[in-house]
C-alpha cells in the first residue's frame, strides 16, 4: 500500500511500505540487525528518520516486520512437510534448508537461526523475539514428526534437526558451498537412517 510522506523539503514522494521492508529485510539478513543503522536505512528506502520513525514505531518494529517478511519466504519447513516418509522428509528439509540459505549470492544463511545469538544488552527483547521463533521452528518440526514418531521422540529429534540447520545457517554465512553443505546433509542422514531404521 502506497502512502504519501513528505521529505524534508516539503515536497511529496510515494513511500511504498512493502518496498522498505523489502530493502530492510535484505539489509538486515546481509549485516544483522545492529549492522544496520538508520542512516543506512533511510538512505536505501530514501526517506527521512522522522518517516521511517512514523511509518514503524522504531529500527525495531522495522526489524521486526522484516522478520515476518522473511518468515514468509520458501524455507526448510517446505521440505519437511512434503513427502510421507520419516527419511525422505527429513532429507527434504535439510535440503530445502540448504536452498534458502545459499539462493542469493549476497544473502546468506537463516535471518532466523543465525540473528542475534549474541548482541548488546540493549537489544535483548529482540533476541529473545528470535528465541522464541526458533523455538516455534523447533515445535513446527516436532509435530510434522509426530506423523511418524511418538511425541517425546519426536521433540528429541527435532531438537537434533534443528541443530544442524541452525550449523548450516551458520556454515553458509562462514562461506561453506551448496556442495559442503549437502555432504554435512549425507552425513547427518547416514547417522538418522542408522537410529530410526
Amino acid at each position: 500500500m502506497n502512502k504519501q510522506i513528505k521529505t524534508r523539503r516539503g515536497g511529496p514522494r510515494t513511500f511504498d511500505r512493502d518496498d522498505a521492508i523489502e530493502i530492510a529485510m535484505r539489509m538486515f539478513w546481509q549485516r544483522g540487525y545492529e549492522g544496520v543503522g538508520i542512516s543506512d536505512l533511510t538512505k536505501a528506502i530514501g526517506i527521512a528518520p522522522p518517516s521511517l520513525y512514523a511509518a514503524f514505531g522504531s529500527k525495531a518494529g522495522l526489524y521486526r516486520e522484516a522478520l515476518e517478511r522473511y518468515g514468509r519466504l520458501p524455507g526448510a519447513l517446505d521440505g519437511l512437510a512434503s513427502s510421507d516418509d520419516l527419511n525422505a522428509a527429513l532429507e527434504g528439509m535439510f535440503r530445502a534448508a540448504i536452498d534458502a540459505v545459499t539462493c542469493f549470492p549476497t544473502e546468506r544463511g537463516c535471518m532466523i537461526f543465525s540473528a542475534m545469538l549474541q548482541c548488546a544488552d540493549v537489544h535483548q527483547e529482540l533476541a529473545n523475539d528470535l528465541m522464541r521463533l526458533r523455538a516455534k521452528i523447533r515445535e513446527a518440526i516436532a509435530l510434522e514428526l509426530e506423523r511418524w514418531l511418538p511425541t517425546e521422540r519426536a521433540q528429541a529429534l527435532a531438537r537434533y534437526c534443528a541443530t544442524v540447520l541452525q550449523g548450516l545457517s551458520v556454515s553458509s554465512c562462514d562461506g561453506a558451498s551448496r556442495d559442503e553443505l549437502l555432504q554435512v546433509v549425507e552425513v547427518s542422514m547416514c547417522g538418522l537412517r542408522a537410529q530410526i531404521g
